[in-house]
């Protein structure tokens, strides 16, 4: 099935209760390929012109479900979001970049998407088109921890991103050179009107972790008023901060003394490597932010 509009997506999983929404397909195919999911039926998102842009309203970019990676990571678009933008670029080949889109990265939910730590930092909200014409928000940090789902009928039209116009940055490590899956990576945002920072933390979790201590404590020393720079130290501090936050230690063994010399297990080396990756990741990622 291949609808023309948003309404005439949502009529179509509404005829065919099991059929499966399908944009790009980068994720889903590779599902099917691999024998992991058999659906009934596709309902093809592809011709829907209506979710392939983007218009700005309310201090709010709306941003298209349909937009694909290779669209958002274009100059003009990193005028608008330059870390989203910077994700974009970062999510993979050619051939992926310019068939998955915005949506599928937050539907597929998938731990290493490199859209959803920008988005969990800027604070977006999904607008969800259902059955009968009816429209509903979300933020996006509910969907992709489990508290909200999308209803039965229901496709993702839209992505609401305030517009801060301030730095934003995101970095991603990965296990080889060029483009592929993250092992860890870091949005940071400032928001000069609210004198905050946000920062998320994506691949190392089922869905983008957000150290709000660290945020709050890191906010705090920031000159707002003056030149917003940093000590490397203090840099290297929120790093740390946000690694423990995001990967801490674990709990002492039943019926050890908390204070005693090796009471709590220590980290494994790939989570040690990964805690630094993280401190590495979100130090540069701030110090960036504020040059």
């Amino acid at each position: 099935m291949l609808p023309n509009t948003l309404d005439e997506a949502v009529a179509a999983l509404a005829a065919v209760p099991a059929a499966v929404p399908v944009a790009g397909g980068t994720d889903l195919m590779a599902e099917v390929n691999s024998g992991q999911l058999r659906p009934a039926a596709l309902v093809g998102l592809g011709r829907i012109s209506e979710i392939r842009g983007w218009e700005y309203q309310d201090g709010h970019a709306v941003l298209g479900a349909g937009l694909t990676h290779a669209r958002m990571g274009r100059p003009d678009f990193a005028a608008l979001i330059p870390a989203l933008a910077a994700a974009a670029r970062a999510a993979g080949p050619p051939q992926i970049r310019n068939a998955g889109t915005l949506g599928g990265n937050v539907v597929s939910a998938s731990p290493t998407g490199d859209a959803l730590p920008v988005l969990a930092a800027l604070e977006a909200t999904l607008s969800i088109a259902g059955p009968e014409g009816a429209r509903r928000e979300l933020p996006v940090s509910h969907l992709l921890a489990g508290m909200e789902m999308l209803r039965p009928g229901e496709v993702v039209g839209y992505v609401r991103v305030p517009l801060l116009h301030a730095p934003q940055t995101f970095l991603k490590a990965t296990g080889r050179t060029g483009p592929s899956r993250a092992l860890a990576s870091v949005a940071v945002v400032l928001d000069p009107v609210r004198r905050g920072v946000r920062c998320a933390v994506g691949a190392v979790a089922p869905m983008p972790l957000r150290p709000l201590e660290a945020e709050r404590w890191i906010a705090s020393l920031i000159d707002w008023d003056g030149e917003r720079g940093l000590a490397p130290e203090a840099l290297s501090a929120f790093g740390e901060y946000v690694a423990m936050a995001c990967i801490p230690d674990p709990p002492p063994e039943e019926g050890a003394d908390p204070g005693a010399p090796g009471a709590a297990p220590a980290l494994p080396p790939a989570a040690l490597h990964l805690r630094r990756t993280v401190a590495t990741l979100a130090r540069r990622g701030l110090g960036r932010a504020l040059a």
